[in-house]
């Protein structure tokens, strides 16, 4: 598998033939200015909700990959289609089976509505089971137990994009944590310091990772790493 980051919770993972794109968001972000859409290529865009931080550059991505498929929740689904986009919808539950491999959606304790204030359905993570490894994408979340069921459902995780940054999601404290409840020992960070509430000290971080045996990776925006 291969990562590529773009800030905050925006995500390019080349697994199964395929390239995912995760919550597109970057042109908001002022952390992200050397990121742009046009050199963004995807053959998928998996949305985790519906707030602008994950969605705010649904449409310059679309915009330049017309033939992407947006995978989301059902009422994400609706949103994207009457835009024109090609959408499968999901919702929490069973495998379903793409040219890539089988995607899982599971269960993110966090809120959701679209820019308007409209509702945007529930929020959501994904478990991604490819040929190339198995890695879990929890989306904007607190900690929860309902994580304990991804290990007991699903093959072994290969890897964890996990928010860190506290405030609106998981601490780093929780997501070491969640990092035990999903058996998974190497985690990425994600839905940090794009905001002053979501600030971290990157050091203490990664030390009470490393205090357990774990590794907390803090990718640098355009970063690129195989794992």
């Amino acid at each position: 598998m291969k990562v590529t980051y773009y800030g905050h919770s925006c995500f390019l993972i080349e697994a199964g033939g395929k390239r995912l794109l995760f919550d597109p968001f970057f042109s908001g972000n002022t952390l992200a200015g050397s990121v742009r859409a046009a050199d963004i290529h995807c053959d998928y865009v998996l949305i985790t909700h519906g707030h602008s931080d994950h969605i705010g550059d649904l449409d310059a991505v679309m915009q330049h990959n017309p033939s992407a498929v947006v995978v989301g929740i059902y009422e994400v689904h609706v949103f994207a289609s009457a835009k024109g986009y090609t959408t499968h919808p999901m919702n929490k539950g069973g495998w379903w089976s793409f040219d890539f491999g089988r995607v899982k959606m599971v269960n993110a304790v966090h809120s959701s509505s679209f820019h308007d204030g409209t509702y945007a359905g529930e929020p959501a993570g994904f478990v991604v089971n490819t040929a190339d490894g198995t890695f879990y994408v929890s989306g904007d979340t607190a900690l929860t137990r309902d994580m304990e069921l991804i290990p007991m459902t699903c093959p072994p995780l290969d890897l964890a994009i996990l928010p860190i940054g506290s405030n609106f999601t998981m601490d780093y404290h929780d997501a070491l944590l969640a990092s035990g409840f999903i058996h998974c020992s190497t985690i990425v960070g994600c839905h940090f310091d794009t905001f002053g509430y979501i600030k971290i000290d990157h050091e203490a971080a990664q030390a009470a990772f490393a205090a357990k045996g774990k590794e907390l990776i803090l990718m640098e925006i355009g970063e690129q790493k195989a794992f």
